[in-house]
């Protein structure tokens, strides 16, 4: 389907969305979109950390005793 995109489609496909959109508004669509990227980002970071917080402190909560040890 893209084997015969080239540098002159890009461009054409550029032109029309600059006349779609209008210049003054292209500034605003790029900063709202990076805004949802940081928010996006920011929603799914808290998930990771507490997963390896959670593991952190199950170790930390139960310390071995010095004489037993764990055979599988």
């Amino acid at each position: 389907m893209w084997q015969g995109f080239t540098g002159w489609h890009a461009l054409i496909i550029l032109v029309v969305i600059l006349l779609l959109f209008g210049a003054p508004k292209l500034p605003a669509l790029a900063r709202s979109l990076g805004q949802s990227m940081k928010i996006l980002k920011s929603e799914v970071r808290p998930d990771d950390k507490a997963d390896g917080d959670a593991a952190s402190t199950d170790a930390a909560a139960k310390p071995e005793e010095p004489g037993s040890s764990k055979t599988a």
